[in-house]
């Protein structure tokens, strides 16, 4: 509803409020300060139903892993042809649009970020933009390196968590209520026993390990280890884990299905099946877990998940890996413009014409001397 309407509407409603007071007997003109207080409670009631009913529009930000597929995930949802993938250097954008089941048209904002290096800024970005209220975050983490990805899981819930706490404290009383309220009903029945013993974020998250043909095949114990690492940091966080490889039909449909509803709304249960057990891809919904279906070691939290999962999957020490940068950026093959190459590369013929003839007059006055 745009705001003329609204107003239009209110004035109607306040209107036919005094109306009925004057019907009643009571012929007092209404003072200044009785007409803002009800539109004041109108306008808060506006609100409180504009933020229940079905969202028009919502956000998905995905983050994780380098390497790991974000950038084709995103591909594949909006059916792009992928010839080559480029690294995505900061944030990137795209949107989907669709006319849902009320015939009114739903957008769904899709945000990548490249690299949890450094990010804390830019987390701010797609959550400022479009505030909390339908937001939504899937964290992609490398299966195939057990060895590397619990710091990429650490930076990016700890990103998250400082950027919504800052977030939640500007939000007004009702709108803070709304998401909490949201939050509590997303956590389920089943782990309402666990609340006191963990940290949700105010937002779905949905934990992706990705690259799932490459795990199947690792040793027994590792998986093990490593499936019990990211039930336990899922549950605490009051998310959903999903394992996911663009090599398996079935995964990616899932996974495409879950961004579809953390976008969209539908399908209401991406998730086909519940499955728990290491030997098999992960599929937990949000609420569906508990402590005491992870294990015997009770309520954990972020410290004691990863000193755990660093005994017995020890870490390695993440020097700042090394990224292939060619010496000159214009030359990456990833980044190519045919016009601006041209006009570089002539521009590189005439720069070196200019040293050359330097570099000759310079030696012409050294033997004149």
């Amino acid at each position: 509803m745009r705001l003329p309407q609204i107003f239009h509407s209110l004035h109607k409603r306040l209107q036919r409020m005094f109306e009925k007071s004057h019907e009643g007997g009571d012929s007092a003109t209404p003072s200044i300060q009785d007409i803002a207080g009800r539109l004041a409670e109108e306008q808060q009631r506006l609100r409180q139903q504009e933020a229940t009913a079905m969202p028009k529009e919502r956000t998905v930000l995905i983050l994780g892993s380098k390497c790991v597929g974000k950038t084709t995930v995103i591909n594949k949802f909006f059916d792009r042809e992928e010839h080559t993938t480029r690294p995505t250097l900061a944030l990137e954008y795209s949107y989907a649009r669709r006319i849902g089941n009320g015939k009114t048209p739903q957008v769904m904002n899709v945000w990548e970020l490249g690299s949890l290096e450094n990010a804390d800024q830019l987390l701010e970005v797609p959550m400022r933009t479009h505030g909390l209220h339908q937001f939504a975050v899937l964290i992609m983490l490398d299966l195939s390196q057990p060895q590397r990805f619990w710091t990429d899981l650490e930076c990016a819930y700890k990103g998250l968590k400082d950027t919504a706490q800052q977030m939640m404290e500007s939000l007004s009383p009702e709108l803070r209520e709304i998401v909490e309220q949201r939050t509590l009903e997303r956590l389920g029945q089943q782990s309402k026993e666990d609340l006191g013993n963990q940290e949700p974020l105010p937002f779905p998250v949905v934990i992706v390990g990705g690259k799932y043909d490459v795990f199947a095949g690792l040793d027994p114990a590792v998986k093990k280890h490593t499936c019990r690492c990211l039930r336990s940091m899922a549950h605490l966080i009051g998310g959903a884990l999903l394992f996911y490889s663009q090599r398996v039909p079935k995964l990616a449909k899932v996974l495409k299905d879950t961004i579809c509803h953390l976008g969209f709304g539908s399908p209401a249960q991406p998730f086909r099946s519940y499955t728990t057990d290491f030997n098999e891809p992960l599929s937990i919904w949000f609420g569906t877990d508990s402590w005491s279906k992870i294990g015997d070691t009770g309520a954990q939290s972020v410290e004691r998940i990863g000193a755990a999962f660093g005994v017995e999957v020890p870490q390695l020490q993440l020097e700042k890996r090394k990224i292939q940068e060619t010496t000159d950026p214009a030359k990456d093959p990833g980044f190519k413009e045919s016009l601006i190459d041209e006009m570089r590369a002539q521009k590189n013929e005439e720069l070196t014409g200019i040293m050359r003839d330097v570099l000759m007059r310079g030696k012409f006055e050294s033997v004149q001397n």
